[in-house]
């Protein structure tokens, strides 16, 4: 294999779904590759039968398409190294299983899990290697003819990677650099199971690396315990020249108290960990999705790569071009990165804003809908120009009533009922109650006289209008005149508010106010 391509994979296991440090991975890989010129290939490491979720691949694959993180070959697309669906790859796991007991590097070990239970209990600590493994049932210490007897007679086995102890063992990791693991704290790891007849993920993953030319192994921290086996495979079939770089990222972290990110995490503080909604098909469990509850693929991209690398500047808003223009795996972080799922949320409102206005509209056309209102592209569109910046009130998830920024198309409906629906006044309203005055009735039935005689319902035309009264009379009719339209203290300018609903439906709301406020506020 030839170390200056750079070819990098994604390996996913189709256990369920894809968790967020699952795809922070995949989009590190996928900078990575597009930075150098590279590679980016789907692998699907399905050789844990037992654990395979229906629906599982083809969300990945979804979850990945959404998120406009693009691979170069693999499931679904192809390629010259395939098949890349490892259950489709029992026969050239075979070769090399067999060439590791042929040459003694592997053994083949009978054991039950009653057995191996009860050296557990009879042995503290106890793992299967080179202390242990000559008071086991295996090939190592059966005869011959009993192997192959036991084998003959289906016996169930697995096969072990057979560990010297007392070497040091060296991985040259590029964020961490040089860590020294002892082989002695290393157990004779199970490489195939004869029961499924497919290999575990260490063997797998070696070969297919090795097959397919991966230059660079880029995963979480979670795998670095592993990398000294997996050197010692490459070794083993003499692959050390073609061994792949690692790289170790950092873990994502909780975002309160200590610990990986889990999903247990997100329940609680209420953000998701799932790029898009998940439906177990086992428990019938909904998850919530970042594509779901309204995030931008761009913003969750962005967000994600900031954690745990930094590109050395103060940049935070970063288009793909400029991740990859950026990216660098030595800038990656050897500690963990807390997930500020509040920074996810500041990133989504971030390009939310950096859109045109009519990209708001299909989402809110249908959240429109949802309440029975229909409008026009056009209408909308308006609506998201003039209330885009403002702020919504929501409950967090200990019931505190707080502010922020629009953050989700979502975030527009309540703040923008009043643009589709007329107000119901609510006289307890603080804002009603401060702002419809004794004269409030009188001076709103002179607004509704000076616009009722408007031809021109423009902006302009309601201002030249409007100002002049009020320059003339020292009338302050602003805020009687948003109870008027709005019910409440929210919404826009009120020239443009008035522009938008129509003459009709103005002078409308203008009277209804009237003959439901009156004078009874004082």
């Amino acid at each position: 294999m030839s170390q200056t391509k750079v070819r990098v994979r994604f390996a996913p296991s189709p256990t369920g779904p894809l968790h967020i440090g699952g795809v922070r991975t995949a989009l590190y890989n996928y900078l990575f590759a597009r930075k150098n010129g590279g590679k980016l290939i789907l692998r699907i490491e399905d050789t844990d039968s037992s654990r395979f979720v229906p629906g599982a691949e083809e969300y990945i694959i979804e979850s990945f398409k959404w998120l406009g993180i693009t691979f170069d070959e693999g499931v679904g697309i192809g390629g010259d190294y395939g098949p890349y669906r490892q259950s489709e790859r029992r026969d050239i796991y075979k070769k090399y299983v067999k060439q590791l007991l042929d040459e003694g590097k592997a053994y083949i070990a009978f054991d039950t899990p009653e057995e191996l239970e009860a050296q557990r209990v009879k042995i503290e600590n106890f793992q299967y290697d080179a202390s242990t493994r000559n008071m086991m049932r295996n090939s190592l210490t059966l005869p011959q003819d009993e192997v192959e007897r036991l084998i003959a007679e289906g016996t169930q086995y697995v096969v072990r990677f057979k560990i010297e102890p007392g070497r040091e063992i060296h991985v040259n990791d590029i964020i961490r650099g040089d860590v020294s693991i002892n082989s002695s704290i290393l157990d004779d790891k199970v490489l195939f199971k004869s029961a499924d007849q497919l290999p575990t993920y260490h063997l797998a993953n070696i070969v297919d690396d090795h097959l397919m030319e991966i230059s660079h192994v880029i995963r979480g921290e979670e795998w670095l315990p592993s990398a000294p086996l997996h050197i010692l495979l490459y070794e083993a079939f003499g692959w050390a020249d073609s061994m792949p770089r690692f790289a170790h990222l950092p873990l994502l972290l909780k975002p309160v108290g200590n610990g990986k990110l889990s999903k247990r995490d997100g329940d609680k503080l209420g953000f998701p960990v799932f790029p898009l909604e998940w439906h177990d098909p086992k428990s019938d469990q909904i998850s919530s999705g970042y594509r779901e509850q309204g995030y931008l693929p761009h913003a969750v991209v962005n967000f994600l790569a900031l954690l745990g690398w930094n590109p050395g500047n103060d940049q935070e808003i970063m288009s793909m071009d400029e991740l990859i223009e950026h990216f660098d795996l030595e800038k990656c972080s050897k500690s963990g990165a807390r997930f500020d799922y509040q920074k996810g949320i500041w990133f989504n409102h971030q390009y939310l804003l950096m859109q045109d206005d009519k990209d708001w509209v299909p989402d809110f056309d249908k959240i429109l809908r949802q309440n029975n209102i229909i409008s026009t592209a056009e209408k909308e569109a308006k609506v998201v120009e003039l209330m885009k910046t403002k702020v919504v009130e929501y409950t967090d998830n200990d019931g505190n009533k707080k502010k922020r920024n629009i953050s989700f198309v979502s975030d527009l409906w309540p703040l923008t009922k009043f643009f589709f629906v007329a107000p119901e006044y609510n006289t307890e309203d603080k804002f009603v109650c401060k702002n419809w005055k004794e004269d409030s009735a009188a001076d709103m039935q002179k607004l509704y006289d000076l616009l009722s005689g408007l031809e021109d319902f423009s902006v302009e035309s309601q201002k030249n209008l409007v100002d002049s009264w009020v320059e003339k009379t020292g009338k302050r009719p602003w805020n009687a005149w948003r109870v008027a339209l709005v019910g409440t203290g929210q919404g826009p300018d009120m020239y443009e508010l008035s522009a938008f609903l129509g003459k009709e439906e103005t002078l409308n709301r203008i009277k209804s106010a009237i003959k439901v406020l009156g004078e009874c506020i004082q």
